[in-house]
C-alpha cells in the first residue's frame, strides 16, 4: 500500500509540469479551450433541438462526423509503422521517439470516440451496447467488434506508455520481457482496428460503393500514408521545443517507408477505379458522382481531383531521396499527403456511399455549421490532450525529472 500511494505521489509531482510553461504555451492552450468551448456550446445545442442541425438527412445519414471517425482510426493505426522497426528490429533512432507515436495512437482513439458520441442522436443510449450492463451481442455484430478492437487498443498503448514512462522515471531501461508480449498483440490489433473499420462499411450490402474486398487494404495502407506524415511533422515541432534529441536518420527513414505505403495505395486506387470504370456497371454511380459528378450534381468532384494531385504529388516527392531529405519539400508532402488522404477517405469514402439512394435519389450532403463548430472542437480537445501527454512525458523523458527509488523523494 505504502509503496501505491508513493507511486501516486510521484505521478502528482510528474502532474506539476503541465501547469509549467511559457507565454506561447499558455497561448496555444486558451486558443485550443475557446475552441473546445464553442464546440461544446454547438454540441449542446444539437442535443438540445436535435440531429435536424446537422445537414445529415435519411438520404445521407453518415457525415463529417464519421469522415473523421474514419481518418484518426487510420492515424492510430499507423503507430504500428513506428513500433515494427522500433521493437521488432531495435531500429535505434525509431525506438528513441516510437513513445510520442504511440502517445498520437492514444489521442486519436479519444478523439475517434468524441466522434462516435457526437454522430449519436440519443449518446445517453449507447450504454446498450456495453457488455454486462447492455446487449453487446458479440461476436455477432461488427459494431461490437470495433468496440472491442478500439477500446482494447487505447488500452494497450496506454499501458505501453506508462509502463515506459515509469520505468525513465526511476531512472531505468523498460524490460522487453514486459514489452514485448504487449507488442505482439498491438501489431496485428493496430492492423484489425482499420480493418473492422472497413468491414463495417463492407457488411452494408445496399451500398455498393462499399463493397469492394479491396477497402480493407487500402484502409491500411492510407493509414500508413497520412498517419506518419501526420507524425513527422509533430516530430520536428517537438524536436524544435523541447531538448528530445530526434535523429534526421528516424524522420528520413519514415519518409521512405510512407513511400512505399503511397506506392500501394495509389496501386489499390488505381485497381479499383479500372474494375468500377471498365466493368461500366450501374454500381459505377458513386464514383462518376465523385470524379465527373452525376446528372448535374457535382459538389465533391474539384475536391476529389484535388486529393489525387496532392497524393500523386506526395509519392513522388516521398519517392526521391533528394526530396524527402529537404525538410521544405518532406514538409510539403507531408502536408499534401495528410490533405489528400483526408479528403479521400473522410468524405470522399463517406458520401457517395449514400449516392445515389436505394431508391435512385440524389441528396446532396455538406456540413452545416453546427457540425464544423463540434469537429473542429473536437480536433482541438485531440490537440489539447496531445500538448498535455507531452507535457507531461517530457520531464521524465528528458532526465530533468527522476524518482530515486519508488519510497525515495523526486530530484527535479
Amino acid at each position: 500500500m505504502a509503496k501505491l500511494l508513493q507511486l501516486i505521489k510521484n505521478f502528482l509531482v510528474t502532474l506539476k509540469f503541465i501547469t509549467k510553461g511559457s507565454r506561447w504555451y499558455y497561448g496555444w492552450l486558451a486558443f485550443l479551450l475557446f475552441l473546445i468551448t464553442s464546440g461544446i456550446l454547438s454540441y449542446i445545442k444539437q442535443i438540445d433541438q436535435g440531429m435536424i442541425l446537422t445537414n445529415m438527412r435519411d438520404q445521407v445519414s453518415w457525415g463529417l462526423y464519421i469522415s473523421n471517425f474514419t481518418f484518426l482510426v487510420g492515424v492510430a493505426a499507423a503507430a504500428v509503422l513506428l513500433v515494427i522497426p522500433a521493437y521488432l528490429y531495435n531500429f535505434k533512432p525509431i525506438k528513441e521517439i516510437v513513445l510520442f507515436g504511440e502517445m498520437l495512437a492514444i489521442t486519436a482513439i479519444i478523439m475517434c470516440l468524441l466522434f462516435i458520441v457526437a454522430d449519436l442522436g440519443r449518446p445517453e443510449r449507447a450504454w446498450h451496447i456495453l457488455p454486462i450492463i447492455g446487449a453487446m451481442h458479440f461476436p455477432d455484430s461488427l459494431l461490437a467488434w470495433d468496440v472491442v478492437v478500439l477500446n482494447g487498443y487505447l488500452i494497450i498503448n496506454s499501458i505501453v506508455v506508462f509502463y515506459v514512462l515509469y520505468r525513465l522515471s526511476i531512472g531505468k531501461d523498460y524490460k522487453m520481457s514486459v514489452i514485448w508480449p504487449i507488442v505482439v498483440i498491438s501489431i496485428p490489433w493496430a492492423i484489425s482496428i482499420h480493418t473492422v473499420t472497413a468491414f463495417l462499411y463492407n457488411g452494408l450490402s445496399a451500398r455498393p460503393f462499399w463493397n469492394a474486398s479491396i477497402l480493407a487494404p487500402r484502409f491500411i495502407a492510407s493509414a500508413l500514408c497520412s498517419g506518419p506524415a501526420l507524425m513527422l511533422i509533430i516530430f520536428q515541432i517537438v524536436r524544435k521545443a523541447s531538448s528530445i534529441e530526434i535523429a534526421d536518420t528516424a524522420i528520413f527513414k519514415i519518409a521512405e517507408l510512407i513511400a512505399y505505403a503511397m506506392g500501394i495505395n495509389l496501386f489499390l486506387f488505381g485497381a479499383e477505379v479500372f474494375k468500377e470504370f471498365y466493368s461500366g456497371s450501374v454500381h459505377l454511380a458513386p464514383m462518376e458522382y465523385l470524379y465527373f459528378g452525376l446528372h448535374g450534381h457535382s459538389s465533391l468532384v474539384i475536391w476529389m481531383w484535388l486529393a489525387l494531385i496532392f497524393n500523386i504529388t506526395a509519392f513522388i516527392l516521398f519517392l526521391r531521396p533528394k526530396t524527402r531529405e529537404n525538410f521544405f519539400t518532406l514538409n510539403l508532402a507531408c502536408a499534401l499527403i495528410i490533405t489528400g488522404v483526408y479528403i479521400e477517405k473522410g468524405m470522399g469514402l463517406i458520401i457517395p456511399g449514400f449516392i445515389p439512394s436505394v431508391l435512385g435519389e440524389i441528396y446532396e450532403y455538406g456540413p452545416s455549421g453546427i457540425e464544423k463548430s463540434i469537429t473542429v472542437g473536437i480536433w482541438a480537445a485531440g490537440a489539447l490532450v496531445f500538448t498535455l501527454f507531452l507535457k507531461f512525458a517530457l520531464p521524465v523523458y528528458t532526465g530533468q525529472l527522476r524518482f530515486k527509488t519508488l519510497g525515495s523523494h523526486s530530484e527535479e
